[in-house]
C-alpha cells in the first residue's frame, strides 16, 4: 500500500486511533499521511473550498491551527478588491497596467490563495523551502496561474523588489522558542522597521496583527500612514487585526468592527466626539426598564474596539452603566451587531427577589459583565445548571447596584 492509498482509505478515520494503531510502520510515511488526514478533516469546516480539491497537501497541525479561515480570507479580499477599485485609472480597465500583489509571509497560502486572484501577477515570498514547494502544488491545483513562488527572506526580497500595487504581509507571532509574541516588533519579519520600505515599495500595505494586540497602540506604533483598521472576528470570536497603510493617507480614516459579515464602522471624529460627550444613557437600578424591555451585548469586535458610548448613541439605546458594556432598550433594535435578549427580570441579590425572578429556572446559561462574582460563582450561588433558554446577566448599574437580569435570547 503507497502513503496516498493509505491516506485515501482512511479520510474519515480518527487520527489518534490510527497512530497507535499503526505505530511503527516502514511501508508508508506515517506522519505525513496523518497530517493530510487531519489536515483534510480541519479544512472541511475552516477552508471548505480547499477541502473540495483533490490532491491538497495540508501543513502539520499546528499550521492548520494558526493559518486563516476561509471567511477572514474572504474578508481580506473583499478589503483587497475595494481598494483596488479606489485606484483604477480613469481610463478603465485597459488603460490599466497590470496590478501586482506580493505575500511577503506566504506560509501556508490560504490569505495568498484567496487574494492572488485579484491580481494581474501574485508573488508569494517564504523562506522554507519545503512550504514553497506546498505552495507551487496548491496554488496549481487551485488554479491560480499568476502565482509566482520565491523561496526567499522576506527583509532581504523586498529591498530589491520591483514596485507593487500591494504588499499583504502576516508576520509570524513566536519567538526563536516556539513562544507567542504579540508586539508588533517582536514578531517576524519586524514590519515596524521596515515600514519606510513597505510604503516605498507598494501602493498599499495589508497587515495582519494579532487580535489581542490594542489596536490604538498598533496605529500609533505604525504611524500616520495607517489610513484603516480591521478588526475581525468570527462566531463572535476576535481572529484578527488588521491594517491598511498607504503613503497617501494623512492619518487614520476609519474603524471597521465586521462579525459573521456584519460591519459596524467609524471615524476617530466619532468615537473622540462620543467619548468627550456627557451622553446621559446609564441607568440606576431604578431607572431599569421593566419587562417587556431589551437587553443588548455587542459582539467581540465591537468589544474590542471599546466603542461604547459610540454604540449608545447610533442606536439610541442606554448602556447600563459605563463599564458594564450590557445596553438596554424598551423596543426591539433590528440589526443590531452583537446579540440581543428579551428581559424577563430584573432582579438585585435580595434572596427573596432573585426566588421570584428564578421561579421555575433550572438551567441557564450565565454571564457576568461589571459585577463582584464570577459566571460559575454567580451560577453556584443561584443553583443553576448550565444550558437550557434562560440567559442570565450579572451586571452593575451607574449608581452602583449590583443586578440580575433574566432574561431569553433573540432569534
Amino acid at each position: 500500500m503507497t502513503t496516498e492509498e493509505f491516506i485515501t482509505l482512511n479520510l474519515g478515520a480518527d487520527v489518534r486511533e490510527l497512530a497507535l494503531k499503526h505505530a511503527g510502520r516502514t511501508d508508508i510515511d506515517l506522519a505525513y499521511a496523518l497530517d493530510q488526514i487531519d489536515g483534510r478533516r480541519r479544512a472541511l469546516k475552516k477552508l471548505p473550498r480547499w477541502a473540495a480539491v483533490d490532491g491538497i497537501i495540508y501543513p502539520q497541525h499546528i499550521s492548520m491551527e494558526q493559518c486563516s479561515s476561509e471567511p477572514t480570507a474572504l474578508y481580506k479580499a473583499a478589503v483587497a478588491r475595494r481598494l483596488l477599485d479606489s485606484c483604477a485609472p480613469a481610463g478603465g480597465p485597459q488603460a490599466a497596467a497590470p496590478t501586482v500583489l506580493v505575500d511577503l509571509t506566504g506560509g501556508f497560502g490560504v490569505d495568498f490563495s484567496y487574494l492572488a486572484p485579484l491580481f494581474g501577477r501574485a508573488v508569494y515570498v517564504e523562506r522554507q523551502a519545503r512550504l514553497c514547494d506546498v505552495s507551487r502544488h496548491n496554488t496549481a491545483l487551485l488554479g491560480i496561474t499568476q502565482a509566482e513562488v520565491v523561496c526567499a527572506d522576506s527583509t532581504q526580497y523586498i529591498a530589491s523588489m520591483a514596485p507593487a500595487t500591494m504588499i499583504y504581509a502576516d508576520p509570524a507571532r513566536r519567538d526563536a522558542a516556539g513562544g507567542r509574541t504579540f508586539a508588533v516588533s517582536d514578531c517576524t519579519p519586524d514590519v515596524l522597521s521596515i515600514k519606510e520600505t513597505l510604503l516605498e515599495k507598494a501602493a498599499y500595505v495589508m497587515i495582519k496583527l494579532s487580535p489581542m494586540l490594542d489596536w490604538r497602540k498598533a496605529v500609533a506604533d505604525m504611524g500616520a500612514q495607517v489610513g484603516e483598521v480591521h478588526i475581525v472576528s468570527v462566531g463572535n470570536e476576535c481572529k484578527e487585526l488588521l491594517l491598511v497603510m498607504s503613503g497617501k493617507y494623512a492619518g487614520l480614516e476609519r474603524i471597521y468592527c465586521v462579525n459573521d459579515g456584519l460591519e459596524f464602522s467609524f471615524t476617530p471624529e466619532e468615537l473622540s466626539l462620543c467619548s468627550q460627550l456627557s451622553y446621559n444613557s446609564r441607568l440606576s437600578r431604578s431607572s431599569l426598564p421593566a419587562s417587556p424591555a431589551f437587553l443588548y451585548e455587542p459582539n467581540a469586535s465591537l468589544m474590542k474596539a471599546g466603542c461604547f458610548a459610540l454604540i449608545a448613541r447610533r442606536y439610541a439605546i442606554r448602556q447600563v452603566s459605563r463599564d458594564s458594556h450590557l445596553y438596554v432598550s424598551p423596543c426591539e433594535v433590528p440589526q443590531f451587531p452583537g446579540r440581543g435578549f428579551a428581559v424577563e427580570a430584573v432582579t438585585t441579590m435580595n434572596k427573596k427577589e432573585l426566588k421570584a425572578a428564578l421561579a421555575g429556572v433550572g438551567r441557564a446559561n450565565v454571564a457576568v459583565r461589571n459585577f463582584p462574582l464570577s459566571a460559575d460563582a454567580l451560577k453556584k450561588k443561584l443553583k443553576l445548571r448550565d444550558g437550557g433558554d434562560t440567559y442570565i446577566f450579572g451586571t452593575t448599574t451607574a449608581d452602583g447596584t449590583h443586578v440580575v437580569i433574566v432574561c431569553r435570547r433573540l432569534p
